[in-house]
């Protein structure tokens, strides 16, 4: 790839080889979009008509705003989708799951027959405990291939699956269970995580004491030296439940619209919100940005790094690769260990073509320099993800430059545990211009608007929005509707998702951080993102949250805490020349009244940096739930 000519001297975009776009499922960008825009039913159907259904539908979309129905009157499984299509195919022989644990020896391999198999059994142990369509089943477990297979099994029969995060703590699980009305809880004795045995079955026995529903726990005993004692009263052995099972169980037909899981997504305030997605539109989406933005073939290799526990996992890791026939990697190990190399000796060993990760983590090795990736074999790779948050200039050079190696286009993605699938991003063979997602993927109306929902001008912030319902859309919040409805609104005749964002002249879209995390300096509003990123682009900081601190003048000032990379060291010179690159980064405003140099910030196990840990250790206040932060 070549860096191409820029329109305007401050602006950098990088070209790809014309080859992606010849060679992509997508094609041109322009022209797919344009066929969207002719017949925007027809558009979906074509996509869905590639899946398999056992009823036709009566109708492709039905909307009644504020809600939608997708596929009406259709009937499918997703799982039959992802399995049996391919076994009853080309592919029963194809490797479908490979799971990396922390060491050399810990690897497993699942052809899409195995793992079919492995998937009724767990299914029909699951019927005859008597869970059954519409029941909710909790899961909680570590990223191994029987959490997969849960869900999966869950899909199967038709009960809702509410996947919970193996790393929150039992009063954060609890809220999930009960919110969820769980039948069943499905876990591990334990996670690994940096060679040390994480305990798992302690946090569901506290969590599911006040959790009335629930009627069996089943849990997946990893330790062979000293199994956990299972109280026969209640609990199982995950095993148990499949012994004796055939590999044979038929799916469940389900119709369209009805649930096919609920995941917990934490507001800014009050309870996590439980997002109800259904069966046909969120296959179908998922399918259809897998295939078309991943530009999924039979010969890759697939590599997501995410935990089911979030929406990328359930998208991304799970269910849209396995719908196109993708052979997927999916590894415990963390980015940092054994060594900071494990990730590109992975890449290098199993070939990764495609690979998805976090800004976090891009930015974490942007701290150690390229001596890591720089001792591998890259040459696998042919498309780059991003996903989480913004994906910041600085993080996209590295990436593009050093893991890259100036050829593989990335494909920076904005979405939602809302929205289900993907909805911005710079498709294959489009210029990429760092900094920005890019644009509205084809199937997808989205703008950068004012509060009454008029368009912004380009170049000035504004609110994004999606102003068409699209497939994978959410459908309620889980026993809250009016919660739902809030979405619609806010904005007259928008989605509010919540972010700020900047369109630029050439159509692309910058999301530029959430609008309730706003900092108010002498009436300005303040993006913490943004004051983040000016940071970040300084060549000694590796990453940066702020926060706002009350003042009796301003109103808040910015205090910004600030890891360094490797090479550089603290001082109050360092400091003097933050603040001032801040200035003249963003101007006089966003200057940050202090700044303080720590050895890392606060995260959770998924990457996000949590700004509220640092804003009541500032503040002297309780931090609150810390269960799910890195150690």
């Amino acid at each position: 790839m070549a860096e191409s000519a820029d329109p305007k001297p401050e602006v950098k975009y990088y070209t790809p080889d014309p080859s992606y776009r010849q060679n992509s499922w997508m094609g041109d960008y322009t022209w797919a979009y344009n066929e969207f825009l002719k017949d925007p039913e027809a558009f979906w159907a074509k996509i869905a008509s590639k899946l398999y259904w056992y009823a036709p539908w009566e109708k492709v979309r039905e909307w009644n705003y504020p809600y939608a129905k997708w596929f009406v009157g259709g009937k499918t499984n997703i799982t039959y989708n992802c399995l049996d299509r391919h076994v009853l195919g080309k592919n029963r022989n194809k490797v479908a799951l490979i799971w990396k644990g922390e060491t050399d020896e810990e690897e497993r391999v699942f052809t899409y027959r195995q793992l079919l198999r492995e998937v009724n059994r767990f299914a029909n142990g699951l019927r005859e405990l008597g869970v059954g369509k519409g029941d909710r089943v909790c899961i909680y477990m570590p990223m191994i291939p029987e959490q997969v297979i849960a869900m999966l099994a869950c899909a199967r029969i038709g009960a809702v699956h509410s996947v919970v995060f193996g790393g929150y703590g039992a009063a954060a699980l609890n809220q999930r269970i009960v919110g969820a009305g769980a039948k069943v809880v499905i876990t591990a004795d334990m996670a690994v995580r940096r060679g040390k045995s994480i305990p798992l079955k302690h946090v569901i026995e506290e969590a599911i004491i006040n959790a009335p529903t629930v009627e069996r726990l089943i849990v997946l005993r990893r330790e062979t030296g000293r199994p956990v004692e299972i109280h026969s009263e209640m609990e199982m052995d995950f095993y148990e439940v499949t012994k004796d099972m055939s590999p044979e169980c038929h799916p469940e037909v389900m119709d369209s619209e009805d649930p096919m899981f609920i995941l917990y997504t934490s507001g800014t305030t009050g309870a996590p919100k439980g997002i109800v997605h259904t069966c046909g539109g969120y296959m179908v989406g998922v399918y259809y940005t897998t295939k078309y933005i991943f530009d999924l073939k039979e010969s890759d290799v697939y590599w997501c790094t995410a935990d089911p526990g979030w929406i990328t996992g359930h998208s991304y890791v799970v269910y849209g690769p396995l719908a196109v026939g993708g052979t997927i990697l999916i590894s415990e190990n963390t980015p940092d260990y054994p060594d900071p190399g494990i990730w590109w000796k992975m890449v290098e060993e199993y070939g990764v073509s495609i690979l998805y990760t976090a800004p976090t983590a891009i930015r974490m090795f942007m701290k150690l320099g390229e001596e890591w990736p720089d001792k591998y074999n890259l040459n696998s790779l042919r498309i780059l993800g991003s996903v989480g948050e913004p994906l910041n200039p600085e993080a996209f050079e590295w990436f593009y430059h050093v893991i890259g190696k100036d050829r593989c286009p990335i494909v920076d993605t904005w979405w939602q545990t809302e929205t289900g699938m993907h909805m911005i991003t710079t498709v294959l063979g489009e210029p990429m211009r760092p900094g920005y997602a890019g644009k509205s993927i084809p199937g997808v109306v989205v703008d950068v608007v004012d509060k009454d929902g008029k368009p912004v001008k380009p170049g000035e912030s504004g609110l994004l929005v999606i102003k068409e319902p699209w497939p994978a859309m959410m459908r309620t919040v889980y026993n809250n509707d009016e919660r739902y409805r809030k979405y619609w609104e806010a904005v007259p005749g928008c989605y509010l998702v919540g972010d700020l964002a900047i369109k630029g002249t050439d159509g692309n879209i910058m999301v530029i951080g959430r609008s309730d995390d706003l900092i108010v300096v002498a009436g300005h509003n303040i993006g913490t993102a943004e004051v983040e990123s000016a940071l970040v682009s300084h060549k000694a900081v590796a990453e940066a949250a702020v926060i706002g601190k009350p003042d009796p003048l301003k109103g808040n000032t910015i205090k910004a805490f600030v890891t360094l990379r490797v090479g550089h060291t603290p001082s109050d010179k360092l400091k003097n020349e933050l603040i001032y690159h801040v200035r003249i980064t963003l101007g006089p405003i966003a200057m940050p009244s202090e700044i303080e140099f720590m050895d890392s910030l606060p995260k959770t196990r998924s990457g996000k940096i949590v700004r509220r840990v640092l804003k009541a250790k500032e503040m002297g206040a309780d931090p609150g739930d810390v269960s799910t932060l890195e150690e």
